[in-house]
């Protein structure tokens, strides 16, 4: 199976941008629930959905904009990404209400652009969801740059970031920059949202960002292991869940979203069943 599944080529660049979604993904979703913000995916990706929209919509209607509308997907996810640090900023004692401001603001935009195009076509469903035939070569190009800078940012700024996440006061004492960290954290989180939507698709891309790190943390003993447990069970549910999905012709998103909660499960059955 695995012979006939990689002679095509979509299937090839599937693969190839699922170990890499599969990494980073669940590596800056450790860092957004320990800082408790873990409905910051669904949000951005929302917004993600607005900009896709807009760029179909912008096609269909103009005939402008024929590049991959993953950029100006991306370009939302970062406009809201930013708008969302505002806000935080700006309710400084109900910073958690940014999240749903902006996820109010991105579902209703993503209404609007697909009601000008008068409804859903099959390029937008396969990015509500997911799709496997959708990933072109320059899309995982695209993934590798941002797998990248993500791994390279993470690796400089750990030590800020683990601070930030635990301790933000300290941190601000030791004279960190948390406005700048935060930012550049912020960005790549939008980046990795609109990247992984092609193969988990938008409503379902919140789950590789939280699942594995849910399941990690009731196995993990540290920070470290708790990164590394992440990365393991996202990559197991991303390279099971397109295998399976081609054996079984199911929908790759919801496959490896399903294959995600049931390692939590067994995750919270052996920690149950070792506490006896």
């Amino acid at each position: 199976m695995i012979e006939a599944m990689f002679q095509y080529e979509f299937l090839r660049n599937a693969f190839f941008a699922g170990v890499l979604i599969g990494i980073v993904a669940p590596l800056l979703g450790v860092f957004i629930v320990v800082r408790r913000l873990s409905l910051i995916a669904d949000a951005l990706s929302h917004v993600t959905l607005a900009g896709i929209a807009a760029s179909l919509l912008l096609e269909k209607k103009m005939g402008m904009f024929s590049w991959n509308p993953l950029y100006m997907g991306m370009g939302f996810s970062v406009a809201g990404s930013l708008l969302i640090e505002k806000l935080r900023s700006v309710y400084k004692h109900y910073q958690e209400l940014a999240i749903p401001i902006i996820l109010s603001g991105g579902i209703g935009l993503s209404v609007i652009f697909i009601s000008l195009a008068n409804g859903f076509n099959t390029d937008l469903f396969s990015y509500l969801f997911g799709s496997v035939s959708a990933v072109s070569q320059q899309d995982v190009w695209v993934i590798v740059i941002i797998a990248f800078v993500v791994a390279a940012t993470i690796g400089c700024l750990y030590k800020e970031l683990f601070l930030l996440s635990f301790d933000e006061e300290y941190a601000l004492a030791s004279g960190i920059r948390a406005k700048v960290i935060h930012f550049v954290f912020i960005i790549l989180v939008a980046l990795v949202i609109a990247a992984s939507m092609r193969i988990v698709g938008i409503l379902l891309v919140s789950s590789l960002m939280t699942l594995p790190v849910a399941a990690s943390i009731r196995v993990a003993k540290g920070f470290k292991q708790a990164i590394v447990y992440s990365v393991l069970f996202g990559e197991t549910a991303v390279i099971a869940g397109l295998f399976l999905s081609y054996a079984l012709d199911l929908a790759p998103g919801g496959t490896i979203v399903m294959l995600s909660v049931c390692i939590l499960l067994i995750a919270i059955s052996w920690k149950k069943w070792r506490r006896g």
